[in-house]
């Protein structure tokens, strides 16, 4: 697979550190577009609190038929402009994994085999997650560089 120039990893240090429900010395990131979402969190006024990879959830992966723990990139307790306070649960990806690798390839790659399985899991997992977030009453949604004004 080709080298992402735009991936980072690091540690984040908020400006806010009371509004990061967790240990606010070891946020870790893992790419640059959760380096953005920490960002945001961190410096947007209507977020009362985050985390980041905090809970899990489980989903049965198709690839093994077996239960597998997933966690969610952020959680976020916000005010929206009517007063009330929701919680969102983020997935932060490239909005190219949002797209469903083609079914029938002229040839097919390892990374093309690669893309179909995390297709498959991903959608497991954002399942999953959307009942798990259904039964509490909070929202769930992706976000992509797109959502965080990232240009590439």
């Amino acid at each position: 697979m080709p080298i992402n120039k735009n991936y980072k990893q690091g540690k984040f240090k908020p400006k806010h550190p009371e509004k990061y429900n967790g240990d606010p010395t070891n946020i870790i990131y893992r790419s640059s577009y959760e380096l953005k979402m920490f960002h945001y969190c961190d410096l947007t006024e209507n977020i009362i609190s985050y985390q980041s990879e905090e809970f899990c959830i489980a989903y049965r992966s198709p690839i093994d038929n077996k239960y597998h723990r997933y966690f969610p990139d952020f959680f976020v307790k916000y005010k929206d402009k009517d007063g009330t306070i929701r919680n969102l649960v983020v997935e932060v990806k490239p909005a190219k994994d949002l797209k469903m690798p083609e079914t029938n390839p002229k040839r097919r790659t390892k990374s093309w085999a690669y893309s179909v399985k995390m297709w498959v899991v991903n959608q497991a997992k954002w399942e999953a997650c959307r009942e798990y977030c259904k039964d509490r009453n909070w929202e769930f949604r992706i976000f992509t560089e797109k959502d965080l004004g990232i240009q590439i």
